[in-house]
């Protein structure tokens, strides 16, 4: 029987690694900015076209690279981090492996510019494919500029998986958080087709959390801080009352490096625990500094998860330090047994004098005097009045006056509640605050209130942003709303289908948004939330490149401005959403494709009491 089993080409075994290391625009940029890092630029530019399906370029002033290493950098496993298995261990740069570059150019077209500060000339190196171009003597600034072009050009398969650009661009800006998080003292910058989106100073990790998310973030710090002999805890958590349903500023970094943890994130969730509403998730920034030899990096391709020698110690420490900073800063409640509020001085008699009250007594005043004289404040001409009211009121004792009443009596009619009467019959009640039912022919009908309303709103919303005939109702005041930068660079790019739908935009800026109108049954309190569920949804939700806006867009407010379960509703309210939803066009299923309504028959009934 022949051989069966043979080598792969080198090309073909690049493609298969890139397929781990290189899975959309966003692990491109997440490779690169380590790389810069790692070559100890004190400034770098990031700029991304089409959200990187284009062009993903990474500027740094680093030590850049001589000829040789700028050639070996595009070989598999081919680093200067490690020399020996046991270095895997004792790690302090981002990237180690040595296959970033390489899987890179394997599925893309590549560019690199590169001088080191003792040469006077630089590198120009252009890759394709794995399949090397040209190689040329350039004149560059010190450290390295690398272009990554036409991504997955050669693996249109690849392309096609990719998710519209602002999905792609909103995981690009993930990646770039985490960056610049990691590295305060580093300056960043970020352009998207030519615009600018971010531009951060080097600073404290304060300053750069602030000007990264927006100047409201500030106010929702809550420093912590602990120092042990197993880690060192830094960073800050968010107050309890800016509490999100997403999870997007979630950020641990061990030793500088972005790590994804449930189990951590769990300890933080017990120390929020009683202090948050149901269903929001508190925002973190947390640094822990532990001895690179207790933990393992190397577990996964990405290098976003870490396995640590003793978790449950770091578990216990880190829900203690964060409970004790919610407790020192007054954020989550203390009880105190022996201190009694009622004791406790008002505000607004700090530092005042006290004095003791003064009683007023009349020495004259004597009980026992007449009674029937006359009080020196009684006046006898008001008497005399008083006792004039009364005249021709003598009580008289005749009870034959009773005899000469006279009753009258109308004829008797039914009651208006008689049964001969017709009255409306009530055809709906609502069960559990959850669910209507409905009496039909054939026996009932029982309806998720939520998921009909959610029905009724969403094809509504998408009529009006489809023929444009959304009404607004003006505020009396400009509403303004502040988001962090990516999240308004969602927003904008949804600013005209938002306009559809009845909302007026007056100003737009990369920290705030301000409105002059909204949809005609929304609430000004709900503005907030219905954007926060939209930016979420588009994030986590968007199906494929070729998703509708409006589709998304209509899905979005209705989830947001639909009645919940648990709400009481009326009679009316319970009739118009039974009418509303069967003239709905997909009654029975909800924008998620969720059951509507469910019949019961009275067949099945009776067979429950055979």
């Amino acid at each position: 029987m022949a051989d069966i089993i043979q080598l792969l080409p080198d090309h073909v075994a690049n493609q298969i690694a890139a397929g781990e290391v290189v899975q959309r625009p966003a692990s491109v940029v997440k490779e690169l900015l380590e790389n810069a890092i790692d070559a100890g630029a004190t400034t770098v530019k990031l700029l991304v076209k089409n959200a990187g399906k284009i062009l993903i370029q990474v500027i740094d002033d680093g030590k850049g690279m001589s000829v040789t290493d700028a050639r070996l950098s595009f070989e598999r496993h081919a680093t200067s981090k490690i020399k020996v298995a046991d270095d895997l261990f004792n790690l302090h740069t981002k990237g180690f492996r040595g296959e970033a570059l390489a899987s890179i150019a394997a599925i893309a077209h590549v560019e690199m510019k590169t001088k080191q500060a003792s040469d006077e000339l630089g590198t120009l190196l252009s890759v394709e494919g794995s399949v090397f171009t040209s190689q040329e003597v350039v004149a560059t600034p010190i450290g390295s500029s690398i272009a990554v072009k036409n991504l997955f050009f050669n693996i249109p398969a690849r392309r096609n998986f990719l998710k519209s650009d602002t999905v792609e661009l909103r995981h690009i800006i993930d990646e770039f958080h985490r960056a610049v998080l990691a590295h305060p003292t580093i300056s960043f910058s970020m352009y998207h087709n030519g615009s600018d989106l971010f531009n951060l100073l080097k600073g404290n990790f304060r300053q750069r959390i602030v000007s990264t998310f927006g100047g409201k973030m500030n106010e929702k710090l809550v420093p912590v801080e602990e120092t042990t002999e197993v880690l060192t805890i830094s960073g800050f958590v968010g107050k309890p009352e800016y509490s999100k349903k997403s999870r997007g500023e979630q950020f641990f970094f061990v030793n500088n490096r972005f790590i994804k943890s449930p189990y951590l994130n769990h300890a933080i969730s017990a120390a929020f625990e009683g202090v948050l509403q149901p269903g929001k998730h508190p925002c973190y920034f947390l640094n822990l500094e532990v001895d690179p030899k207790s933990i393992d990096i190397n577990i996964h391709p990405t290098k976003t998860e870490i396995k640590f020698d003793d978790e449950q110690t770091i578990y216990a420490i880190l829900r203690a330090a964060v409970k004790h900073s919610l407790g020192q800063f007054s954020i989550a409640p203390v009880l105190d047994f022996e201190r009694d509020k009622n004791l406790d001085t008002p505000y607004g008699f700090e530092g005042g004098q006290t004095a003791l009250p003064k009683v007023e007594v009349d020495r004259a005043f004597n009980p026992f005097s007449n009674s029937n004289q006359t009080p020196p404040s009684y006046s006898k001409s008001a008497g005399d009045a008083w006792e004039g009211l009364y005249v021709g009121l003598e009580s008289k004792s005749n009870t034959d006056s009773f005899s000469q009443v006279n009753y009258e009596s109308d004829e008797m009619t039914s009651s208006i509640f008689d049964d001969s009467t017709e009255q409306k019959v009530q055809k709906t009640f609502q069960l559990h605050n959850k669910y209507i039912i409905n009496t039909i022919k054939s026996g009932m009908l029982v309806i998720d209130q939520n998921r009909a309303h959610e029905r009724i709103l969403y094809e509504e919303f998408l009529r009006k942003t489809t023929v444009n005939e959304a009404v607004s109702q003006q505020l009396l005041f400009p509403l303004e709303l502040k988001f962090s930068n990516s999240d308004n660079t969602i927003l904008k790019d949804l600013q005209q289908a938002l306009e559809t739908t009845g909302f007026v935009f007056s100003t737009f800026t990369d920290e705030s948004i301000e409105l002059t109108g909204v949809p005609v049954g929304v609430k000004e309190s709900e503005v907030h939330i219905v954007f926060e569920q939209l930016i979420h949804d588009i994030e986590h939700e968007v199906p494929d490149v070729n998703f509708s806006v409006s589709d998304l867009l209509s899905k979005s407010l209705a989830k947001s401005l639909a009645i919940k379960n648990g709400k009481k509703l009326e009679r009316e309210e319970q009739e118009h959403i039974v009418n509303t939803l069967f003239s709905c066009k997909e009654p029975s299923i909800s924008p998620a494709n969720k059951t509507v309504f469910t019949t019961l028959k009275v067949e099945e009934l009776d067979k429950k009491f055979n």
